[in-house]
């Protein structure tokens, strides 16, 4: 009756305020617009400011809102608590935002205005005020019906809302402040609200009720992650009930625990189920378990209610499923007195239990001990503190877990041997799939004497035969100490053997490396011969080299200084008498001198060849082209057939002489305006031609220059050293064409004829 009649007051309360809601919600729209008309014409004449909507600030990253940005704002407050230390929740008509600040806390529906900058916030961006003015009163802003998915997503982060749903349970925050979690959509909701003084909290329980207020979220500040949604409510008026319970809790008859799952044609939804049994099991501060005579049941309650084992209580409260078993949440427990029979064990088969059967219930199971390990448990809820012992057993069907929480460590479980057969007597805790079968079995016991030895394991237990391991091992060592006594003595006699064979290997050594020195002296007095006869080659080249100088010099250059000498003579004379008449002479000294020079290059070519230093062949014949063609008497082309590789450095250095050698001769005697230079690669040999268009070869000039210059000779002998031949063809009036052929094989390649000297 007083429920009803707490519920009855609540449904006047908001009758009432119905009409004066129309009237706070147009008074609202007034102010809002009146607020907003200088913030849109500021906006429209596109001066730049401050953020001025709660919506611009929302809009913000992190990383932005964390440059400060400054922020001019006007809002209604929609929600703010005395624990909050000033700061309160601001909504615009573009959206909501929380109010970082110090102070007085302000009024719901006063109007602030509120200056400051923008900061990331712990979970969306916020304000930080800097200064606030009030500028008024006003209605709260109209609550949206919202879905409960836009709530759980955190975008209606402090916006007034308005949800319906069904109380779960209430309870008294650290705070002091009445907490309701309120389910709708299969999610949970804590509402803060403010209640009349005549209404208990308690009659709100499974109640269903309509509610209208602020959202603010829960969440990790350290990674930024919603954890709960927050419904603050500012008025009564704002918190409605629909429909109260329909019946006192404990009215209803008991529901069998077997047939709280199972289909019933009177089930509604959100309606709390009432169920009777004994206690099998109690974890402080966590569940406890029920059992009647058609099943077992899990139950979570806050309510802080010791009930020893074998005590027959009664529990009203939500079915939910957890891991597709149900259980009962939110409950609320009262004792009973009875002389009902305690629950006692029941030993069931394995298969059974596999399919699913007596889940939550009281039974006994046996099977071997294999392993055991201790751990401390402390739970704030309850509270608990103490062990939690898991044993490990295994049956001829499956292993299982058999877990124990005691205040203190037992010694009944901890000194049970590993490998003793037990029997263990718990409730069946199962994790099963969507079809109802176990996929594993803990079992809860409810005291440490629920595990009993039923057979000591047998003599041959691990720690029995570690220690036969180990005098096992002692024996060994002995035996081994003796053998390698024994082979220690016959480890001398063996080294004495060992020595005397080692002086014969000794000398033997001595005798092979008298042999090796002797014969590596051969070789270096070999090698000292060699070197002292290519010495000597070298020597012979050079002095040829010098001597061919020599006769270049005299052949060329002093008999052109000669004739420069003697034009100059002339043109001296004639400029003293007919000055006009000394221009010929001079003329002809500077062709002297320009012919001259042309020498003169061409004998530093043959000198050393700089371009095989940092280019292959063919690239040093181009450069060698371009040099000649530089003096513009002659046009210069150079081609490279086949593939280019680079050849060994004698064949090299002899086929750039050659080119040199031939292009000279071009210039000095072939009176030719083009020559073409082509070197031809193949896989065995490289051919190089030198063609000019030049008058060709006359016999006289041939043996001429055999006897004078040694130039034809000299290409000769150079591609005879390489193993190759040199061909000179060249009618009169066509031109002289040089074809120098010279084998890659192995012998070219690896020097041969290198002993020879090339200048």
């Amino acid at each position: 009756m007083e429920s009803r009649a707490a519920a009855a007051a609540l449904a006047g309360i908001a009758a009432a305020s119905t009409l004066r809601a129309g009237i706070l919600r147009a008074a609202l729209a007034c102010i809002s617009l009146a607020a907003l008309a200088p913030l849109a014409a500021h906006a429209q004449s596109g001066a730049p400011g401050p953020l001025r909507t709660a919506a611009e600030v929302l809009a913000l990253s992190p990383d932005m809102a964390r440059r400060e940005l400054p922020v001019a704002v006007r809002g209604v407050v929609t929600a703010v608590e005395p624990d909050w230390n000033g700061k309160f929740t601001l909504q615009d008509a573009s959206g909501g935002v929380y109010i970082s600040r110090v102070g007085a806390p302000p009024a719901i529906g006063a109007v602030m205005e509120v200056i400051g900058v923008t900061r990331p916030g712990a979970f969306a961006p916020v304000i930080r005020a800097d200064k606030v003015a009030r500028l008024g009163l006003a209605a709260l802003p109209p609550a949206r019906q919202v879905s409960i998915e836009r709530l759980m997503a955190g975008v209606e982060d402090c916006q007034r809302v308005e949800i319906g749903g069904v109380v779960r349970s209430v309870g008294i925050t650290t705070t002091r402040k009445l907490e309701v979690d309120v389910s709708l959509g299969g999610y949970r909701v804590r509402v803060f609200p403010k209640l009349p003084p005549q209404v208990d909290p308690q009659s709100l329980i499974a109640a269903k009720v309509r509610v209208r207020g602020t959202v603010t979220m829960s969440f990790n500040a350290a990674i930024r992650q919603l954890t709960a949604v927050n419904l603050f409510v500012p008025t009564a008026e704002d918190f409605i009930v629909e429909q109260p319970e329909t019946h006192p809790p404990f009215a209803q008859a008991a529901v069998a625990i077997r047939d709280i799952a199972r289909y019933r044609a009177d089930a509604t939804l959100g309606e709390r189920i009432h169920v009777r049994g004994a206690v099998t099991l109690q974890r402080l501060g966590l569940d406890l378990f029920v059992q009647d005579g058609t099943g077992g049941l899990q139950i979570q309650t806050t309510q802080a209610m010791q009930a020893p084992l074998g005590r027959t209580i009664e529990a009203v409260g939500f079915v939910e499923f957890v891991d597709y078993q149900p259980v009962l949440k939110d409950a609320v427990l009262r004792s009973v007195d009875a002389n009902d029979p305690s629950p006692t064990p029941r030993e069931v088969p394995f298969e059974e239990l596999r399919s699913g059967l007596h889940p939550a219930e009281f039974i006994l199971l046996r099977g071997r001990l294999l392993a055991r390990s201790v751990r401390p448990v402390q739970r704030e809820a309850g509270p608990f503190s103490g062990t939690r012992v898991l044993c490990t057993i295994q049956n001829a069907d499956a292993t299982f877990t058999a877990e124990c929480e005691t205040p203190q460590e037992s010694s009944a479980l901890t000194l049970a041997p590993l490998g003793a057969l037990v029997a263990v007597a718990g409730v069946a805790k199962y994790d099963t799939g969507d079809d109802g079968k176990m996929r594993t079995l803990n079992l809860l016991l409810p005291t440490p004497a629920s595990l009993r030895v039923l057979e000591n394991p047998s003599w041959f237990t691990a720690e029995r035969m570690i220690v036969g391991f180990l005098i096992l091992s002692v024996i060994l060592a002995g035996a081994l100490a003796w053998l390698l006594t024994i082979a220690k003595k016959n480890a001398m006699l063996s080294a004495a053997v060992a020595e005397r064979e080692q002086a014969q290997h000794e000398l033997q050594r001595a005798h092979d490396l008298l042999e090796q020195r002797v014969k590596e002296r051969t070789e270096q007095l070999q090698v000292e011969m060699g070197a002292r006869k290519a010495a000597e080659v070298e020597f012979r080249a050079v002095l040829s080299e010098r001597t061919r100088l020599a006769r270049e010099l005299h052949d060329g250059l002093e008999q052109t200084l000669t004739g420069i000498a003697l034009q100059l003579d002339a043109a001296t004379r004639l400029f003293a008498a007919k000055p006009a008449e000394a221009k010929p002479p001079l003329e002809l000294a500077r062709d002297f001198v320009r012919q001259s020079q042309l020498e003169l290059r061409q004998s530093i070519w043959a000198l050393r060849s700089r371009e095989l230093d940092q280019f292959d062949l063919a690239e040093a014949l181009a450069i060698t082209c371009r040099q000649v063609a530089a003096g513009g008497a002659v046009a210069v082309e150079c081609e490279t057939l086949g593939a280019r590789r680079r050849l060994p450095e004698i064949v090299e250095e002899n086929l750039l002489r050659i080119t040199q050698e031939a292009l000279t001769n071009v210039l000095k005697h072939s009176g030719a305006t083009l020559a073409v230079v082509r070197l031809s690669f193949a896989p065995h040999q490289v051919t190089l031609v030198i063609k000019d268009n030049g008058s060709g070869l006359a016999p006289e000039r041939v043996a001429a220059d055999r006897e004078r210059h040694f130039g034809l000779l000299g290409m000769s002998e150079r591609a005879k050293r390489l193993g190759g031949r040199l061909d000179l063809s060249g009618p009169p009036g066509e031109g002289t064409t040089v074809q120098a052929t010279i084998p890659l094989d192995d012998t070219a390649r690896t020097g041969a004829h290198a002993d020879a000297p090339v200048i």
